[in-house]
C-alpha cells in the first residue's frame, strides 16, 4: 500500500498487521469487532477501519487552519490542519514543535508535512520533529515540498541514532497529487528570479541570505564567500571529491519555492429524518436505508409511486472549500505567482473553484508590489487573506513568559523579564483586508467559515504576579529572601556573564528549551555553549532588539557531541549572525566552530546541497584541544591562537567524557585567572574531574534525581548528587546545574547533597561570579513558588521507590522459593537411591 503515496499516505507504516488482525478477527468472529494491536496508536486504527468500511472519502464535518507560528523574527511561519480525520503541520522551522508541544497540538496525530521550501527557517525544527514522531512509535513520514527536500532529508540522517533508521519518505510534485480522508493537494511549483547581489537582507522569514540566496558578488576582505573560498582552497588537496561536490552546489541554488492548493472533500447533505417520517417514508426500518442512501448522493428515488427529490429531503452539499498555502520569499517570486495558470482558474469565481483562504507568507516588501496586490484582488470579495511575517508581535511561548515574570518577583538582576524582537519594517498598506497572524488563530472551513480568536496567545503580566503573589508563604519566603541579601556585599563585577538559554535535556518543551549557554566575557565578545534547537529564539525573547550585536558579539561556538538537542540550533546562528552584520554595517568575519570532527559531513551535505554555510565557520575539532594532543596542524593552531586571543583567554581544553562517542567537556582560563568549565553530557568522569580542577564555576548536566542511578547508567547522564560530587572533587568554587530532565519540567527534585555552593540553572538565568553567594539563598522562594510541582515530583518518587521494593521482593521471593523446593526433591532423591541400593544388591545375590 506504501507504493499509492497519494492515496493512502499514512504515516505509520503498520498496514499489513492492521489488515492481518482485521483477517483474524473476521475468521473468528463476524459481529465481534476488531481488537486494536497495543502497538497501533489509536488515530491509526480508526483510519483504517474508515477505509475498510468504505467511508474514508465522505467528507469530514470539522475542518479548520491554525497558526502556529505567525512569522516573527524568533518563530518563523508554521500553519496546522486538523480535521476529525487527520492533522497536517506546513513548514516546521525552530520552535514549531515546543509551540506544538505547550499548545496541546497533538504531534503523534500529524499524517503529512508540507514544506514550500528547503531553506532552513523552514525545515530548521524537522529533525527534532522526526525524533519526537519516531518516540511516540513512528515508522515513516510522508513529506510533500520542492526536490531539495530529499537532499535535506539525506543530510538529516548522517546525525546518530534514530534518524537512520526512520523510512522518509518525499512526493514531489511530479508524482500525482496527494490525497486522503480529508482532501487533496495539488503542489504548485515555483520557479523565481534572483534578486541583484548588492540585496544582503533576508526579505521574509528564512529568505534571501537567510533561506539560501547568498550574494554572489559579496567577495570582500572577511565576507562569507571568500571565508568560504579560503575554506574550501584548503580542502584541495584533502578532498578528491571537491570537483563532484562543486558540481552538486549546482542543485542547491535553483531557487524552487512550492505553493500548495487544498480542496477539502464535499460534505455531502443531511438527511431530515423528522420530515421523512412526516411524509409517510419508512424511518427506523432496513427499507429507509437505499433511500438515505440515493438522496445523499443526488438521486430522486420513487418510493410507493411519489417521487422524492434530494433537495426536499436532505440539506445541501458542501461542495468542499479551497484554501492555499503560499510562500512568496522575495519579489523575484511576484512574477512566477501572478502568471501562474493553476491560479488564475482558482481567481474566475466559478463554481467549485471558489478559494475561502490565502495564506501569505510573504514580507511586507511583497505586499507592497503593486504587482501582488493586482494579483490578491483578483480573487475576490469572498476570500479571506491571512499574512504571517516578520511584522508579527505575537508572544508563540507564554509559559516561558508567565515562569519568568514570576521568577523576577525573586531577584530581578538574576530573572530579568522577557522581550520580544519588534521589526522596524513599517506594515504594507493592501487594497485588499487582510488579517495579521497570531499565534492560535483559527480560521473554519467547516462547520462554518468563520474566524476564531478565542485561543489566540496572550501575555498578561498582572495576572501572572498575582497569581504568584497569592501562592501560600511566597511573598513571606521572598521578603525574607531580600533581607538575607542585603547583607551581602554588593560589588558585583559585570563579566564574564553566564546566560542559561537552554536547560532541558532531549526535547524542547514549554519550560525548559535544549541546551545551549551562553557566555559574554566581555561588553563585545561572547561564547556559546552548546546550541539546540531554537537558540536564535531564546537570544531574541532574551535581548529583544539587541540580538543583533549580540550575534555579532558570538565569535565561537563549541558543540559538545553530536546529539541533536545539541546542535540543530547552530544553523540559525549561522545566517542570523550573517543577517546581523549587514543590518549593522559591520564587516563580517567568521566564527570558531569547535566541535567534533564528525559534525562535518553534516555540514558539508547542507552547504552542498541547500543552502551556504561553509564559508561562517572555522573549524577547531575538538579533539585537536584535549591535552597532550601532538598532531594538530599548523592552521589549526593558527586557529586557535587567534580563538585565544578574540576572548583573552590563556586556555581552551576539551576533554572526552562518557557520554557516547566522540563527546567533549571543555575549560577556559582567562588571563584574569577565572576558569569555567563545561560538562556537556555525561555520565561522572574523571577526566573532567581533572581537567576542572579548581575552577571558578562548574556548569554540570545534573539529568535525573538521586535513586535513578541505575537510569543515569543506561542513559550515560549524571543524577544531581553525581554532579555536585564531580564538582566537590574538582574543588569548584561554585556549581551549577543544568541539563534536567523533561519531566522536571519547572523544577528538580532537591539532593541531600545541595550546600551553599550549588545552584539550579533556570532558561533565562543570567549568572555573574558575584553572585555565588546569592543563587543558594533563593531556593526557599523557588521552593514555594513551586510548592506544588515538588510535592507531585516527590510522590512520583516514592510510588518509584515502592514498586522497586516490590519487584526486589518478588525476585528474592522467587529465589528463596526455589531454594525451598529444590530442598526437598533433592531429599526425595536421596531416600530414593537409598531405599533401590539394598534391592539391587539382592537382585545380585539372587
Amino acid at each position: 500500500m506504501w507504493a499509492r503515496a497519494r492515496a493512502l499516505p499514512p504515516v505509520f507504516g503498520l498496514a499489513r498487521r492492521l489488515v492481518a488482525g482485521r483477517a483474524m478477527a473476521e475468521g473468528s468472529s463476524a459481529a465481534r469487532p476488531a481488537r486494536r494491536p497495543k502497538d497501533v496508536p489509536r488515530h491509526v486504527w480508526a483510519r483504517e477501519r474508515r477505509r475498510s468500511a468504505g467511508t474514508g472519502l465522505a467528507g469530514p464535518n470539522t475542518v479548520y487552519v491554525q497558526v502556529v507560528a505567525a512569522g516573527s523574527r524568533d518563530a518563523g511561519a508554521a500553519v496546522y490542519v486538523f480535521s476529525e480525520f487527520n492533522r497536517y503541520l506546513f513548514n516546521c522551522g525552530e520552535g514549531t514543535q515546543r509551540a506544538m508541544q505547550e499548545h496541546k497540538l497533538k504531534i503523534s496525530h500529524l499524517d503529512s508535512i508540507f514544506l514550500s521550501r528547503v531553506a532552513w527557517a523552514n525545515v530548521g525544527g524537522l529533525p527534532g520533529m522526526i525524533l519526537t514522531l519516531k518516540a511516540m512509535g513512528l515508522q515513516r513520514c510522508v513529506f510533500l515540498g520542492p526536490p531539495k527536500l530529499q537532499n535535506y532529508l539525506k543530510a538529516i540522517r548522517l546525525f546518530p541514532g534514530p534518524l537512520k533508521r526512520m523510512d522518509l519518505a518525499v512526493q514531489l510534485h511530479t508524482e500525482p497529487e496527494y490525497k486522503d480522508e480529508t482532501m487533496t493537494v495539488y503542489q504548485i511549483p515555483l520557479t523565481g528570479k534572483p534578486l541583484a547581489a548588492e540585496r544582503t537582507l533576508p526579505q521574509s522569514p528564512g529568505a534571501s541570505t537567510q533561506g539560501g540566496n547568498s550574494p554572489r558578488g559579496d567577495t570582500g576582505p572577511g565576507s562569507p564567500r571568500a571565508a568560504q573560498q579560503s575554506l574550501e582552497e584548503g580542502k584541495e588537496k584533502e578532498s578528491p571529491k571537491e570537483t563532484d561536490d562543486e558540481q552538486k552546489c549546482a542543485s542547491r541554488h535553483s531557487d524552487l519555492v512550492m505553493a500548495f492548493l487544498c480542496k477539502i472533500h464535499p460534505k455531502k447533505g443531511k438527511f431530515l429524518a423528522a420530515k421523512a417520517q412526516e411524509m409517510g417514508l419508512p424511518v427506523g426500518t432496513p427499507a429507509i436505508l437505499p433511500i438515505i442512501t440515493a438522496l445523499k448522493n443526488g438521486e430522486s428515488v420513487t418510493f410507493e409511486g411519489r417521487e422524492l427529490f434530494p433537495e426536499e429531503l436532505c440539506t445541501p452539499t458542501d461542495p468542499g472549500p479551497v484554501f492555499i498555502v503560499l510562500e512568496c520569499p522575495h519579489e523575484g517570486f511576484v512574477d512566477a505567482i501572478c502568471e501562474n495558470e493553476t491560479f488564475r482558474r482558482y481567481q474566475g469565481g466559478l463554481p467549485g473553484n471558489e478559494v475561502a483562504l490565502v495564506i501569505h507568507m510573504t514580507p511586507e516588501s511583497v505586499l507592497r508590489d503593486s504587482r501582488y496586490q493586482q494579483w490578491l484582488e483578483r480573487f475576490g470579495p469572498g476570500t479571506q487573506h491571512l499574512v504571517l511575517n516578520e511584522n508579527s508581535s505575537a508572544v508563540h511561548n507564554p509559559r516561558s513568559y508567565k515562569i519568568q515574570t514570576q521568577l523576577n518577583l525573586i531577584h530581578p538582576e538574576i530573572f530579568p523579564l522577557l522581550t520580544t524582537y519588534q521589526s522596524k519594517e513599517e506594515e504594507a498598506v493592501c487594497s485588499m483586508p487582510i488579517v495579521r497572524g497570531e499565534c492560535l488563530l483559527k480560521y473554519h472551513f467547516r462547520p462554518q467559515q468563520e474566524w476564531q480568536r478565542d485561543a489566540v496567545t496572550v501575555c498578561d503580566h498582572n495576572a501572572f504576579v498575582s497569581e504568584a503573589l497569592d501562592l501560600p508563604d511566597f511573598q513571606t519566603r521572598v521578603k525574607e529572601c531580600k533581607e538575607s541579601l542585603s547583607a551581602l556585599p554588593g560589588n558585583v563585577g559585570a563579566y564574564p556573564e553566564i546566560v542559561f538559554l537552554g536547560t532541558g535535556s532531549a526535547i524542547p518543551m514549554k519550560i525548559r528549551n535544549v541546551s545551549s549557554t551562553l557566555v559574554n566575557t566581555s561588553s563585545t565578545r561572547s561564547l556559546l555553549l552548546d546550541c539546540g534547537e531554537g537558540t536564535f529564539g531564546q537570544l531574541c525573547r532574551h535581548y529583544g532588539e539587541q540580538v543583533d550585536q549580540v550575534l555579532c558579539n558570538i565569535v565561537a561556538v563549541f558543540v559538545s557531541h553530536m546529539h541533536t538537542d545539541h546542535h540543530s540550533g547552530l544553523l540559525n546562528i549561522l545566517m542570523e549572525r550573517r543577517r546581523a552584520f549587514a543590518a549593522l554595517g559591520q564587516a563580517f568575519s567568521p566564527l570558531f566552530l569547535v566541535a567534533p570532527e564528525q559534525i562535518m559531513p553534516w555540514l558539508h551535505e547542507y552547504h552542498n546541497h541547500c543552502e551556504e554555510i561553509l564559508g561562517d565557520i572555522r573549524m577547531i575539532t575538538s579533539q585537536s584541544l584535549v591535552k597532550g594532543c601532538d598532531n594538530i596542524k599548523p592552521k589549526a593552531k593558527w586557529l586557535v591562537t587567534s580563538l585565544l586571543e578574540n576572548y583573552d583567554l590563556a586556555e581552551f581544553q576539551t576533554c572526552e567524557v562518557q557520554h557516547c562517542k566522540n563527546a567533549f567537556a571543555c575549560s577556559m582560563i582567562h588571563k584574569s585567572g577565572w576558569k569555567v568549565v563545561y560538562s556537556g553530557d555525561t555520565m561522572p568522569c574523571m577526566a573532567l574531574v581533572q581537567m576542572g580542577k579548581n575552577a571558578t564555576l562548574l556548569i554540570h548536566e545534573a539529568t535525573l534525581e538521586d535513586g535513578m542511578e541505575r537510569e543515569a547508567i543506561e542513559k550515560t547522564h549524571s543524577t544531581t548528587s553525581q554532579a555536585i560530587q564531580t564538582g566537590m572533587k574538582m574543588n569548584a568554587e561554585f556549581i551549577m546545574l543544568n541539563h534536567f530532565s523533561q519531566r522536571y519540567a519547572k523544577i528538580p527534585l532537591f539532593s541531600e547533597d545541595f550546600s551553599e555552593k550549588v545552584g539550579i540553572a533556570f532558561d533565562h538565568m543570567r549568572v555573574r561570579f558575584g553572585d555565588f553567594l546569592t543563587i543558594p539563598k533563593l531556593i526557599p522562594p523557588l521552593k514555594a513558588l513551586f510548592a506544588d510541582d515538588i510535592v507531585e515530583m516527590e510522590e512520583r518518587k516514592e510510588k518509584r521507590e515502592m514498586r522497586l521494593l516490590k519487584e526486589t521482593a518478588i525476585v528474592l521471593d522467587k529465589l528463596t522459593g526455589g531454594e525451598n523446593k529444590e530442598a526437598p526433591c533433592q531429599k526425595r532423591k536421596q531416600a530414593k537411591n537409598h531405599q533401590e541400593l539394598p534391592n539391587k544388591k539382592l537382585k545380585t545375590v539372587n
